[in-house]
């Protein structure tokens, strides 16, 4: 896999939690430990992108 495929990959995912996160929160049974979860994924996969785009310069 290439870094660009991998970086592909990892925005698709990351765009997906965004829409899980937008609608957990807009949820009126949405439960924070959940929240937190989606937005420790959000974070993991934004510092994953930004070493492999580093380490692709």
């Amino acid at each position: 896999m290439t870094v660009q495929t991998h970086l592909a990959a990892l925005e698709e995912k990351h765009s997906e939690l965004e829409k899980k996160l937008h609608a957990v929160m807009t949820s009126p049974s949405s439960h924070d430990e959940e929240i937190a979860s989606i937005k420790r994924r959000k974070l993991q996969l934004k510092d994953e992108m930004e070493r492999l785009q580093h380490a692709a310069y």
